[in-house]
């Protein structure tokens, strides 16, 4: 096992997370919320609305002591209300250790504890194979692809859809 936790926002963060989100190689795997450029202020912002959040669903993720990157997941209601969503960046320094594939680890156990779904899933855009894999790797099988599905960078794409039932 790595030495990941999955940890609170802190105002200290910022700095951190403004470095790893302002890089468009994680930008081009995340949905267009997440600002571009990504700024200091970008940073602070997210981390006050975190802390605000009840119940928690956004986190830090922490690799030896160091900020890697962020983990957080959408609780669905109505007629959803069982099922979750996660998402997960990890900065690009990061990639290749483990870091998320141990990130969905835990933010699944956590999802799985504090809300009690039957369904958690994640949507992955057609070229990042290696967030595929971390989800593979953690028990999520592919159900679907919607073809053409998502805009990014101005091009239509692929969304591919991994789950896990429970």
């Amino acid at each position: 096992m790595i030495d990941v936790i999955l940890r609170l926002w802190k105002i200290e963060d910022a700095q951190a997370l403004a470095s790893i989100a302002n890089n468009r190689n994680i930008w081009n795997n995340v949905r267009d919320r997440l600002p571009s450029p990504y700024t200091v202020k970008d940073a602070l912002e997210w981390i006050e609305h975190t802390q605000k959040e009840n119940p928690k669903t956004n986190f830090a993720i922490e690799y030896k002591g160091m900020l890697a990157g962020s983990a957080g997941c959408i609780l669905k209601d109505d007629i959803n209300r069982k099922t979750i969503e996660i998402g997960y960046f990890i900065g690009e320094h990061f990639w290749g250790k483990g870091i998320a594939t141990e990130a969905v680890k835990l933010i699944t156990k956590y999802v799985i504890k504090e809300f009690k779904p039957v369904r958690i899933y994640a949507e992955v855009f057609e070229h990042n194979k290696a967030s595929m894999r971390v989800l593979q790797k953690n028990g999520f099988y592919l159900e679907t692809i919607s073809r053409k599905a998502v805009i990014k960078n101005n091009a239509v794409l692929d969304n591919y859809i991994w789950v896990k039932l429970l």
